[in-house]
């Protein structure tokens, strides 16, 4: 409990500071209606519920984000093409076949690094160099190299999604693999372990932890991938297609709603990852 009064507190700051911030981006909506009506300004006490729960506000306010979140989530089958449930699970596809594509690529890579001096100078510096280039530029191009290739749908954008998850995963990987210190390694090189062996025996296991921390990061990362893969497609189905579907026809409250939706769904991603990471390493007796 104690812990939880820090957060609540935080939470009903926030949430103050958010409609301070909705009352004074959506007021300028209202002093407008009032200047064209030729009527007097409205007073704060007017202004609050004028600008509070506005149809199409600048900034929407808490309740409304919630409400459409509830109703979308709740309140219709999820066979609906208006349903967050609906949407959320096109984008969660792209999202865990991106992630099982980044996380093995990302592996291998590791692996080949830490056995091959030329692959550690030549990889590892392209790895970091493709990080810089903004995913918002690189996806269109997958898309359509992708479907000129008569690739469409859900793997176009798990490609976009590995693309920026594997790199976590090989950073951590690599850290991970490296991990062991020198009285280890000597000592299965005087059993005669072959390479092979200590990367199994020794390597892997002591990798484990990096692993975890890293798949948390990547498979947030990849969420972001398939919701940007969905972007310049003009997609109808997913995550993102709310967001371009709201931003078409303005709908405010549907683009945060959305946003929300994959917060909770990175959440509840990495609140997995993390599951099974407590229930490896306790397995491993890494942990209690």
């Amino acid at each position: 409990m104690r812990s939880l009064g820090p957060v609540l507190v935080v939470l009903a700051v926030i949430t103050v500071l958010w409609y301070a911030a909705a009352v004074w981006l959506n007021s300028a909506w209202v002093y407008d209606q009032a200047v064209r009506a030729e009527a007097e300004p409205p007073s704060f006490g007017q202004l609050v519920p004028l600008t509070i729960n506005q149809e199409r506000p600048v900034l929407p306010t808490p309740h409304q984000v919630v409400s459409e979140l509830v109703g979308s989530t709740f309140g219709m089958s999820i066979t609906s093409k208006k349903s967050l449930v609906y949407h959320g699970w096109i984008t969660v596809s792209a999202t865990l076949l991106g992630f099982v594509m980044g996380t093995l690529l990302g592996i291998m890579l590791a692996v080949g690094i830490i056995h091959n001096r030329a692959m550690d100078l030549s990889v590892m510096p392209w790895a970091i160099a493709s990080q810089t280039i903004p995913i918002l530029a690189i996806a269109p191009m997958i898309i359509v190299v992708m479907n000129s290739m008569g690739v469409q749908g859900l793997v176009p954008k798990a490609i976009i999604s590995a693309f920026l998850s594997f790199f976590p995963v090989l950073v951590g990987m690599v850290k991970g693999l490296r991990s062991p210190d020198h009285m280890q390694l000597d000592l299965l090189a005087t059993y005669g372990a072959t390479k092979s062996q200590t990367l199994w025996k020794l390597r892997l296991p002591a990798s484990m932890p990096y692993l975890f921390t890293s798949l948390k990061v990547g498979i947030a990362a990849s969420l972001v991938g398939a919701i940007v893969g969905e972007l310049p497609t003009g997609a109808v189905k997913g995550l993102g297609a709310r967001l371009l579907s709201g931003s078409y026809y303005g709908q405010t409250v549907q683009i945060w709603a959305a946003l929300f939706a994959a917060a909770l769904v990175a959440a509840g991603l990495v609140a997995i990852v993390s599951w099974v990471e407590r229930g490896t390493l306790k397995r491993m007796g890494m942990a209690r």
